[in-house]
């Protein structure tokens, strides 16, 4: 994180990743940490198009109209991880693997997964020839991106990208840049989705939502004399 130029900056509220696994024995979430908080954050919002409809066949439409929650996505989400000050430690898990395990562990925010104990027992299965023939259909778990309290929405990766800058001799990474994108998902994703997972998941995302419409009114508030002064009657 970069210096604030403060000689008493505040403590600051490290960011997250938590996937919300439905594993054997329960929700066992994948949590990960940001060892540094991105610096720069980039939220798009794209409003549904209503001259994007076909006029002819379905009538036309208000161009006011916005049927449902906007979609949002982040680009360019760069997380940066360094295993030095653990090494310099002598923390076990980083001086035999650096920071591979919290590699892996974004990387299963990508993957289809039956939990991460779950999976373990897969995996193990299929070394040894013991997997299972049952056809599954594989479905990626709901992930929460927290950005302290003001932020957390439930998110999928649409894109991931790892750039490692440094390794151990034996090739395991110490430093590394991950860039990811990331597509908001609206409770019309888990429509179709009552588990506890799916409800975490909506909850979260209605509880920023309720927070975002507070500041909104609060900004409101704070201009009440400005409106004034800009109205005519």
């Amino acid at each position: 994180m970069a210096d604030t130029g403060y000689s008493r900056s505040p403590k600051i509220a490290k960011g997250a990743f938590v996937q919300l696994l439905t594993d054997i024995v329960g929700i066992i979430p994948n949590i990960v940490v940001f060892q540094y908080n991105p610096e720069s954050i980039s939220r798009t919002l794209t409003p549904w198009n209503p001259f994007a409809v076909d006029q002819a066949q379905r009538g036309s439409q208000a161009p006011t109209v916005q049927p449902f929650d906007v979609a949002e996505t982040f680009g360019s989400f760069r997380i940066e991880l360094d295993a030095t000050d653990d090494l310099e430690d002598g923390d076990p898990i980083a001086v035999v693997t650096g920071i591979e395990t919290r590699l892996a562990a974004l990387r299963k925010l990508t993957q289809a997964s039956e939990g991460l104990v779950g999976d373990l027992i897969a995996s193990a299965k299929s070394l040894v020839g013991a997997g299972e023939d049952e056809a599954r259909r594989p479905t990626v778990a709901p992930t929460l991106l927290v950005l302290g309290p003001r932020l957390i929405l439930p998110v999928r990766v649409t894109s991931f990208q790892v750039e490692e800058n440094a390794h151990l001799p034996s090739y395991f990474p110490i430093r590394a840049v991950v860039t990811m994108s990331l597509e908001v998902l609206t409770p019309d994703s888990f429509r179709c989705q009552q588990d506890i997972a799916g409800k975490i998941a909506v909850a979260a995302y209605e509880f920023t939502r309720l927070q975002e419409d507070a500041n909104a009114l609060l900004n409101v508030a704070n201009n009440v004399d400005a409106i004034r002064a800009m109205l005519p009657f």
